[in-house]
Formats: C-alpha cells, sequence, structure tokens
C-alpha cells in the first residue's frame, strides 16, 4: 500500500547579510511610494486565521505575515523576502498566482477573489478563498499588489456547494497516490460524476480530475527535489502509474520535463 507523500514548500539557503539588507532598503524605498492610508500591514499578524502578503510591482514578495510565513516553515521573513512566486512555488502554482497580478496590474479587473489550491500547515495541497488588490502610489502608479488568504469559514462551509467540493478535496488529497477514479470521488460525495465536474467548475474554475492531476503534480515536484527518488518511483508515489504518463502530464502543467526540473533545482541549490 502506497502512503501519500507528505509536501514541503521549496527550501531555500542561507540569506548573506548584505543581501537581506539590500532588501530591506529596497522595501523601505517601495513603502515609502505608497500613500499612506495603504499601509495596511502592520495589524495582520494578529488576525487569526488569515495570511497576509505583499508585493511590489516586479513580484517582489515585501511582506508576509507571521501565518503565511508558517506556511513555509519559515520563522521570520529572511527566506521569503525579495522572492518572487516562481521562486517559492511549484510553476503549476506560481503561473496561476502571476497571472492575477496581471489582470490588476493592467486594470483587467479591481479585485481578484477566487478559491484556489494552496498549503496547508502539514504541506498537503487544500482549498483556500484568496483575496488580491492593486496597492497604487500617490501619483496614480501601480506599485504592487496585497492579498489575504483564509479557510473558508463554518458558515461558508456549511453550503451544499462548498461542502460537496470540500469531501471531494478531501478525498483528492488523502488518496492521490493511489489509483483514483474522479467516479469513485463523486460516488464518495454522494453526487454524480456531473453533479460534482459543475461544482468543480464554478469552484475553482476547473474539473475535479485537473484538480487530481495538478494535486499529484505538486507532490512530484516535491518529491523530485530528493535525488533518492528515481522518475519511475515518483510517478508510482504520486499515482500517475507510469513514467510516460507522469512526463505527460509533469510538463504539460509544469512546461519541463520532470528530468528538467530535477536539473533546475539542483543547479538553484548549488548557487
Amino acid at each position: 500500500m502506497r502512503n501519500a507523500t507528505v509536501l514541503r514548500p521549496f527550501q531555500r539557503g542561507r540569506r548573506s547579510v548584505a543581501d537581506l539588507e539590500r532588501w530591506r532598503q529596497i522595501r523601505a524605498d517601495w513603502v515609502a511610494g505608497i500613500h499612506a492610508e495603504s499601509n495596511f500591514h502592520l495589524l495582520f499578524d494578529h488576525i487569526p486565521g488569515v495570511a497576509f502578503f505583499a508585493k511590489d510591482r516586479e513580484g517582489h514578495l515585501m511582506y508576509a505575515s507571521r501565518a503565511l510565513l508558517a506556511r513555509y516553515g519559515m520563522q521570520d521573513d529572511s527566506g521569503i523576502l525579495g522572492f518572487k512566486d516562481h521562486d517559492i512555488n511549484p510553476r503549476s502554482m506560481a503561473d496561476a498566482y502571476v497571472e492575477d497580478d496581471l489582470k490588476l496590474f493592467s486594470g483587467e479587473v479591481k479585485m481578484v477573489e477566487r478559491v484556489e489550491l494552496w498549503w496547508d500547515l502539514q504541506g498537503l495541497p487544500d482549498w483556500y478563498l484568496v483575496t488580491k488588490i492593486p496597492l497604487f502610489a500617490p501619483d496614480g502608479r501601480c506599485v504592487g499588489v496585497a492579498g489575504i488568504l483564509r479557510a473558508p469559514a463554518e458558515s461558508e462551509r456549511s453550503l451544499p456547494l462548498f461542502q460537496t467540493v470540500a469531501r471531494a478535496v478531501e478525498v483528492i488529497r488523502r488518496d492521490y497516490a493511489k489509483p483514483l477514479r474522479v467516479e469513485a470521488v463523486a460516488e464518495a460525495c454522494g453526487q454524480s460524476l456531473r453533479q460534482l465536474q459543475r461544482h468543480f467548475q464554478r469552484s475553482f474554475g476547473l474539473t475535479p480530475q485537473e484538480f487530481l492531476i495538478k494535486t499529484r503534480v505538486i507532490a512530484a515536484s516535491r518529491l523530485l527535489e530528493d535525488p533518492a527518488f528515481s522518475l519511475s518511483q515518483v510517478a508510482e508515489r504520486c499515482g500517475f502509474g507510469d513514467q510516460n504518463t507522469f512526463s505527460l502530464h509533469f510538463r504539460r502543467r509544469t512546461g519541463v520535463t520532470p528530468a528538467a526540473y530535477r536539473r533546475k533545482v539542483a543547479g538553484e541549490r548549488s548557487l
């Protein structure tokens, strides 16, 4: 019986004092360009259940609340300050975050509100409610993005739509390493396949099958960081069945092959 793999965010090397000081000065300059009424970050460390972040116009992380740092296993912001989404998240997740930011920067939308795949405190993928807004300088220029991440409240979880999706997500998170079929997920939730697909589309903007594959890809991206596992072992442990299927799905959702991804991660760690 295969066990589900615990996922963990990317582990970064120790930062140099000079690099941290440089980014702290960059952050100070960035904050100075934000309108005084936008200095919103001070209270978020004290709001239970809410994780907060802010990024500059180029996507560098400038602020992260304690709740967000905890999800990355960090004690302070030395491991996150100045990094971009692709530096600390799998590409399949980071691409979605960057796409949101571009919509805010371009003025296509004034706010992003959606349910998205994210990490829980155990390092497993789960669904969270995310809200993002643009940040503006006094002269009207968009200088960054701020957002909050939170688990659905109990009152929201009691809604039929969330109950159905939450149950399906839990089944997928628990059993993604097995030869799981979406029809079995629907049956476990007391829904027809068509109903489950409709609920997933409304909540996530994707099908339950795609959610399952993305969960497996995220799990695989973690195992690929460990050279002790061969590509065929990663494929088996993450529920892909065989290495060819694994490579096909991984490349389609990350843009690179599993082998190329492993080489990239190894190269970054050697810097």
